[in-house]
């Protein structure tokens, strides 16, 4: 058995919060893979189903993002499972908007979820880190985090989410590097940008100078200086 936990506030204010894009990671993959009905357990909402032929158990804390590692030690203990099987889903504001990463162990990045759920459960658990940005300075971190995200973010939140939750199952499996490029592959698709792709945009081809682009002037055609054709030329010109 494994605990998927997304992280966020509970109630309708915090709702479309950045902080609470681990719940929204959370109730994507129980749409998407028909789990039970969401239900009161372990001071959190929790949701059962089976991915890659293995049960997870979905849980979503109630006890505000700076208790989590309550609700979830709490799941863990009762199931007698260690810090090994446990993901736990989260906003990150040290990734740029759409990027996602995954790792093991780790500090908590000044994450109040994951200092609690490393006071609880140890740090020895799988981390899904979705990238909300930064918002330049350290001062204004806590509104950022817990205001909505912008109407124009969910072109790429929508794809993410729906990534996350189609490829679950390789999380499952303990392939996370197949799942960070199946997500990030998605994405691309979308031509969601996610800030993989570190290459410089291509470079706009030089338009030519006014200079280069005139033909080059030809030589004036050398005239007969005597003759029946120079008598001629002379007088159409009026050169006689």
């Amino acid at each position: 058995m494994l605990v998927f936990a997304g992280l966020g506030n509970p109630g309708a204010k915090y709702e479309n919060n950045r902080h609470n894009v681990g719940f929204m990671a959370a109730d994507a993959i129980a749409r998407r893979h028909s789990f039970s009905p969401w239900s009161r357990k372990f001071q959190g909402l929790i949701s059962e189903g089976t991915l890659a032929g293995e049960k997870i158990l979905l849980i979503k804390p109630q006890t505000f993002m700076n208790l989590s590692g309550q609700s979830v030690g709490e799941a863990l203990r009762f199931y007698k499972l260690e810090a090994s099987a446990l993901t736990v889903f989260y906003d990150e504001i040290d990734l740029a908007a759409g990027k996602l990463r995954v790792k093991v162990g780790g500090g908590s990045g000044g994450h109040n979820g994951i200092r609690s759920l490393d006071q609880h459960v140890g740090n020895a658990y799988r981390r899904v880190r979705i990238g909300v940005g930064h918002p330049g300075v350290k001062e204004m971190v806590h509104g950022h985090v817990l205001g909505d995200f912008a109407k124009a973010d969910r072109e790429w939140l929508d794809v993410l989410l729906a990534a996350i939750a189609d490829d679950a199952a390789l999380l499952a499996k303990g392939d996370d590097n197949s799942f960070m490029n199946r997500v990030t592959l998605a994405l691309r698709e979308k031509l969601v940008p996610t800030g993989d792709d570190d290459r410089p945009p291509p470079k706009e081809k030089k338009a030519q100078s006014h200079i280069r682009q005139a033909r080059p002037q030809q030589p004036a055609p050398k005239l007969p200086e005597s003759g029946p054709m120079a008598s001629m030329l002379k007088k159409l010109f009026g050169k006689e």
